[in-house]
C-alpha cells in the first residue's frame, strides 16, 4: 500500500473513533462519514473541539430541530473545523432560514446550509439558492415520483454550475438513461447522475468511466454496491487517473479497514466498506488546496461530488434507523 494512502487510513479510523467518543449513540453509518469530513482535510479529529461545538449545537438548537438528529455529528464535525465554531453555526441557522424560503424544512437542508457557509458570502447566496429551487423544479418535473427533499441538497450545488439550466437537466437525463441500462435503482441513478452532471465530459464518457470503475472492482475481487453507494464511487471515478491505478488503491483501503474493529465478520457488510474505501481514496485524489476560487471553477465537481455523497450516506442511515425501529414492534 502507498504511505500517503495508509496514512489516510490510519487517519480515517482514529477520526472515526474519536467522534464515536463524543457521539455514542449514533448509526454506525454516521461515523465515518464524520471522519472522512477530517480526513479529507488532513486533519485531526479533536474530541475537546467536538465537545465544544456539541454543546454549541444544543444550546442554540432545540431537541426537534433539523439540526438536531442524525445530521448533529456531521454538523459538529464541520463545526469543529473551524477557529469560530459558534460564527458557523449561527451563519448556517441564518441560511437555513433562508433555504425554507424555497424549500421544505428538513436535515437534508440542515446540509445544504453548512455546505452553503463555504461556498457562498452573504451578498451571492440567495441568488445560488433561488437557482436551485429552479433546478429542483426542473428536476421534479423529470421524475415526479423519485425526486425528494434530499435532492434539494443536489439542486443547490448544481445552482455553482457554469452550465445553465437546460445544459444540468440534460446532462442528469442522459447520465440516467446511460446508467440504467446498467443498474436496476432508479432513485440511487438520479442520485448518481445529479454528481456526473457537475463535472466536464460528455454524459457517455463519465459513465463510461464510472462503469469501467465499478467493474475493475468487481473483477479484482472486491464487492460494490449498486445502490446508495454509487454516488461515492461517482465521485471517485471523476477524479479518477488511471482506473487500474484507482482499483488497486480502493482494494488496498479495503483491506486495511476489513482488519479494523467494526469492519470485521460481525462489523459493517463488505459492499459499505468498499464503499468508505472509495471516500478514502478520493481523499487521496483531492486537490490540496480547495479553496473558493477553485470550488467555482471547473474544480466544483470534484469537490462538491465527495461531500455531497454524503447525503447517501446519511439517507442510508436513516432508512437503517427506520428499518431497526420498525423491527422492534
Amino acid at each position: 500500500m502507498k504511505e500517503n494512502l495508509l496514512a489516510l487510513c490510519e487517519s480515517f479510523i482514529a477520526n472515526r473513533d474519536t467522534v464515536k467518543r463524543v457521539y455514542k449513540l449514533e448509526s454506525d453509518y454516521v461515523y465515518p462519514c464524520c471522519a472522512n469530513i477530517f480526513t479529507s482535510r488532513g486533519l485531526e479529529a479533536e474530541e475537546e473541539k467536538l465537545l465544544e461545538c456539541k454543546r454549541i449545537i444544543k444550546s442554540q438548537a432545540g431537541v426537534f430541530s433539523n439540526f438536531r438528529g442524525s445530521i448533529e455529528a456531521p454538523l459538529a464535525s464541520f463545526m469543529a473545523l473551524e477557529s469560530d465554531p459558534e460564527g458557523k453555526m449561527a451563519l448556517a441557522q441564518e441560511y437555513y432560514g433562508l433555504l425554507k424560503q424555497y424549500f421544505w424544512g428538513s436535515e437534508y437542508l440542515t446540509l445544504i446550509a453548512v455546505l452553503l457557509t463555504d461556498l457562498a458570502d452573504r451578498q451571492t447566496v440567495d441568488e445560488k439558492i433561488a437557482r436551485g429551487r429552479e433546478i429542483y423544479q426542473r428536476m421534479k418535473k423529470e421524475h415526479p415520483f423519485l425526486t425528494s427533499s434530499e435532492d434539494s441538497v443536489f439542486a443547490v450545488m448544481l445552482a455553482f454550475s457554469e452550465k445553465d439550466n437546460d445544459a444540468l437537466i440534460e446532462e442528469m437525463e442522459a447520465c440516467y438513461r446511460l446508467l440504467k441500462e446498467k443498474f436496476m435503482s432508479s432513485n440511487s441513478m438520479q442520485t448518481v447522475s445529479h454528481v456526473l452532471a457537475m463535472a466536464e465530459g460528455t454524459p457517455e464518457d463519465k459513465t463510461d468511466r464510472l462503469i469501467r470503475l465499478y467493474d475493475a472492482i468487481r473483477n479484482a475481487g472486491g464487492k460494490y454496491g449498486k445502490y446508495h453507494e454509487l454516488a461515492t464511487l461517482a465521485a471517485l471515478s471523476l477524479q479518477a487517473g488511471d482506473l487500474d491505478e484507482t482499483t488497486r488503491d480502493m482494494l488496498d483501503a479495503d483491506e486495511f479497514l476489513s482488519q479494523q474493529k467494526g469492519y470485521g465478520v460481525f462489523g459493517m457488510d463488505r459492499r459499505t466498506r468498499m464503499m468508505h474505501a472509495a471516500m478514502i481514496v478520493s481523499d487521496l485524489l483531492a486537490p490540496n488546496e480547495p479553496t473558493q476560487a477553485a470550488a467555482l471553477t471547473g474544480t466544483l465537481s470534484m469537490i462538491a461530488a465527495q461531500e455531497m455523497a454524503m447525503v447517501a450516506i446519511i439517507a442510508a442511515s436513516a432508512s437503517a434507523s427506520a428499518m431497526s425501529a420498525s423491527s422492534s414492534h
